[in-house]
């Protein structure tokens, strides 16, 4: 879903959660029953490859006596074997704290909901046939890149499989349906809805289709949306193969089935995990998403999480695990035009995908009894209606239509400043950001007769500042763990054009949407990782992404700094290490790698217990045997950390992935008020996989300092590679 819909699904969660307590105060506590997820450790000596019976076997045996006769599918919702060791369960609060007293259980926490969170955009990303990543990487041939989100539309003509290989041979999983056939694109599909009971994985939301085929659709001539954003569809890895895991329906997401899904994706053997979803902030041992991509990222997966769609205030991300790539959203450089012309001539230049003939001058009202909320519209008819961008445009454009309203302007809200959305409106209509929405507001309310025309002028591209932050995209510092910069990375994420399924709307005839949310640039991000993975089958997770941060750029188009939506220089807070460029990413020079053992250090650091730790990682006593180092620490390629602390001496590793024999020389890129050094300022290599340590030096007055930025870039002859710095 889009980032309007997703806000109509936010007050259904609610109202959902809302009518489980209503339900919850009719019916005894003694004996309502809730769906838990529980968490039990492994005995000694206990292996892997013990098969499905025996394990569900073992699960049996911490069930309450109620439920010692009935049959495995009747007792479980769900079990799980490679991102935990447990199962999901219906219980009454009694049975619960049966379960809890048993040895061996680890952890029982209750289910809860989580929010799920093209054409141009290969282009705008130096994506194309005849040079750059594509011609270097096989367009992701060889990788699968697994889907956890809200299904597929299986016919989709960005789904067909027409010049692709067979998957490779490590590939475990299966198309679960009888009524439909998987192919060799589109070679796994799964639903773990109601535990896996039902079949096959269709979309009823759109939300699954759209993040797919952004991440590997194959190629369609001449995809649009109402004609508009006319181009080729593509994928960021047309060639890699997908595999599909519906946890979500278009109502809901619950954390059992989403850890289902990733617990059966790593069984299949997926190399990427694409979640276009996740829950309110969280410690890691209390995040399924969090504890599920730890697993992932053991077994070689790489993990691109959505940062959410709650900015733009600080501190409102999701999914902030340093083992995993935090996505955020910004803008392309294409825009569809809808101009607002005033009857005092004023234009306005706004976004819809909706484009019939123009509209001509007519009426302009404004209801002003709700201020612009157009719930309850009277004597609209044949009007041009301004109505506050409160909802979705589709819930709002119908309540005009069928108020008898001619046109649509909607006004976007302070928050939002300079973003716009190319809706898919029901009637003519344009989207204008909140500068603009003022002035027309300010018109409304000053003239006697105020009236407005709507004119369609298409789709232009190169023509717009980009890429810009959108508003939406969440912003840090993480609450989880602050001494790590999220997010990590921005992408395209407003506006865009993807597949769509037919059964998702009225329209049976659309086939590609336009869509806007950090859900629409993680698979963006996926796909990237996928190119990468492809091109460099051995590298780690962490290898992945530390080349996809360190080579990032943070001027725009016009090559001024990066915006944020009200067309101020974007911090790094909102940005991460800057937009991905998939050129450079796949040829980074260094990388900065992370394994398994220093992340269990860096949890051990965070203070957690080792309880906590081994709910995350399968480590018992972790550390209390172990070793445990700061977030700083961490040879993670950026740097956050705290204004009070005054001053930071860190090392950091870096492995050389380039040309054997190659020379870097830092530079440091600081605010005064900051004392940074590097030592040694050379790093000399003479093969490849070489690595290097050194020791970067801060250090800053506290009383003066509050929030500072700069970076270190280590610079060769062929490569840049930069990591951020904030002081916050």
């Amino acid at each position: 879903m889009d980032v309007h819909t997703e806000l109509l699904f936010f007050f259904l969660v609610i109202s959902v959660l809302h009518a489980q307590a209503t339900v919850s105060t009719i019916n005894s506590d003694a004996h309502r029953l809730d769906t838990y997820i529980v968490h039990v450790r492994p005995p000694p000596n206990f292996s892997v490859d013990i098969s499905d019976i025996k394990i569900e076997r073992w699960y049996k045996s911490f069930l309450p006596p109620r439920m010692a006769s009935s049959t495995t599918r009747q007792t479980f919702i769900h079990t799980y074997k490679t991102t935990i060791f447990g199962f999901a369960v219906n219980l009454t609060e009694a049975e619960k704290e049966y379960i809890m007293k048993k040895d061996g259980v680890s952890k029982v926490y209750k289910d809860n909901l989580l929010p799920l969170l093209t054409t141009h955009t290969p282009d705008f990303l130096g994506l194309r046939l005849s040079e750059g990543p594509w011609k270097k990487t096989g367009m992701g041939e060889g990788v699968i890149i697994g889907i956890i989100d809200t299904g597929i539309e299986f016919g989709h003509i960005s789904f067909d499989d027409d010049g692709m290989k067979e998957p490779p041979t490590k590939w475990a999983g299966f198309c679960k349906s009888s009524l439909v056939k998987c192919n060799k694109k589109l070679i796994g599909a799964r639903s773990f809805i109601n535990g896996e009971k039902s079949e096959p994985a269709w979309d009823d939301s759109g939300h699954g289709t759209h993040t797919a085929s952004t991440a590997a659709g194959s190629f369609v001539d001449g995809a649009s949306v109402f004609g508009n954003g006319n181009g080729t569809a593509a994928g960021m890895a047309p060639r890699a193969h997908l595999a599909i895991y519906k946890v979500c329906t278009k109502f809901r997401c619950y954390a059992s089935d989403i850890l289902a899904g990733m617990d059966a994706a790593i069984a299949d053997g997926v190399d990427i995990m694409s979640l276009s979803l996740g829950g309110p902030p969280r410690p890691f041992y209390d995040d399924v998403v969090a504890i599920g991509s730890f697993s992932a990222m053991r077994k070689g997966i790489f993990v691109s999480l959505a940062a959410g769609n709650s900015g733009p205030s600080a501190s409102t991300l999701h999914n902030m695990e340093p083992w995993a790539l935090t996505v955020g959203a910004s803008t392309i450089d294409r825009q569809m035009n809808a101009i607002v012309k005033l009857g005092d001539g004023h234009l306005f230049s706004g976004e819809s995908a909706y484009q019939p003939h123009n509209l001509g001058s007519l009426q302009l009202v404004y209801p002003q009894s709700t201020r612009g909320d157009c719930y309850n519209l009277k004597n609209v008819a044949g009007k041009i209606v301004a109505c506050e961008f409160t909802d979705s445009a589709d819930t709002i454009g119908l309540i005009v239509k069928d108020a008898g309203g001619s046109g649509l302007i909607l006004l976007g809200q302070e928050n939002s400043g300079h973003t716009t959305f190319a809706d898919r409106n029901v009637l003519p209509g344009s989207y204008v950001d909140y500068p603009d929405a003022a002035v027309i507001r300010k018109y409304i309310n000053s003239s006697n007769n105020p009236t407005a025309s709507i004119i369609f002028n298409g789709t232009s591209l190169g023509q717009t500042q980009a890429p810009v932050v959108a508003y939406f995209s969440s912003r840090g510092p993480s609450t989880a763990s602050p001494g790590i910069l999220k997010p990590d990375i921005i992408g395209p994420g407003v506006n865009v054009i993807a597949a769509w399924p037919s059964e998702a709307d009225d329209d049976k005839s659309r086939t590609f949407n336009s869509l806007s949310g950090t859900s629409m640039s993680t698979p963006h991000l996926s796909g990237i990782a996928a190119l990468i993975k492809g091109t460099h089958p051995d590298w780690s997770p962490a290898a992945i992404k530390s080349a996809i941060m360190t080579t990032a750029y943070v001027v725009d188009n016009q090559k001024k700094p990066i915006l944020d939506e009200k067309y101020n220089t974007a911090g790094y807070l909102a940005i991460g290490a800057g937009h991905v460029s998939p050129y450079e990413a796949i040829d980074p020079g260094l990388i900065y790698d992370i394994d398994e053992a220093q992340y269990i250090s860096y949890l051990c650091g965070l203070g957690y217990t080792d309880g906590q730790v081994d709910i995350i990682t399968h480590k018992k006593d972790a550390c209390k045997n172990g070793s445990k180092i700061t977030e700083a620490e961490l040879n993670y390629p950026s740097l956050a950390v705290r204004a009070s602390a005054g001053k930071l001496v860190v090392n950091r590793i870096v492995t050389n992935v380039g040309e054997a024999n190659s020379s870097y020389t830092v530079e440091i890129d600081m605010p005064r008020e900051v004392k940074a050094s590097v030592s040694p300022t050379k790093l000399e290599f003479t093969k490849t996989k070489e690595k290097k340590m050194f020791s970067l030096s801060l250090s800053w007055d506290t009383d003066k300092t509050n929030h500072v930025e700069g970076s270190f870039k280590w610079i060769s002859d062929k490569h840049v590679v930069r990591s951020p710095i904030v002081i916050f």
